[in-house]
């Protein structure tokens, strides 16, 4: 089994910075990729950045140039800071990681229990 544990989810002033991290533990072969989500109140939980094993990231647009997402490998930790954070960015914020958990097994997608950002104007 795999499990994702977040932190570092709190209120901010708008224009603020915060920043996220999530590790995994437990049955990791191998990480193909982990990334983040968010999900307001009424809607639908949305893609904010991805991070794969070879280095690259993917942006949502409407967080592109203010949000980082980046990796410790030896930690099996994700991150992403969030700059000029603004009142539209508030909500709960999930890990997600794409883990192969043996040699030859499937690829499972696993989720974190999510962490409240909160950004007041």
């Amino acid at each position: 089994q795999v499990q994702l544990v977040e932190s570092g989810g709190g209120l901010v002033q708008a224009g603020g910075s915060l920043t996220l991290s999530c590790a995994a533990s437990g049955n990791i072969f191998m990480i193909n990729a982990m990334g983040w989500y968010r999900q307001a109140p009424g809607k639908q939980r949305e893609l904010v950045a991805t991070h794969t094993s070879g280095g690259t990231t993917t942006y949502a647009d409407s967080v592109k140039g203010r949000f980082t997402i980046s990796e410790d490998n030896a930690k099996n930790t994700v991150y992403l800071q969030m700059n000029s954070l603004k009142p539209e960015d508030t909500a709960v914020y999930y890990c997600n990681a794409l883990i192969q958990s043996v040699w030859g097994g499937r690829r499972s997608d696993y989720w974190g229990q999510g962490t409240q950002v909160t950004v007041s104007s």
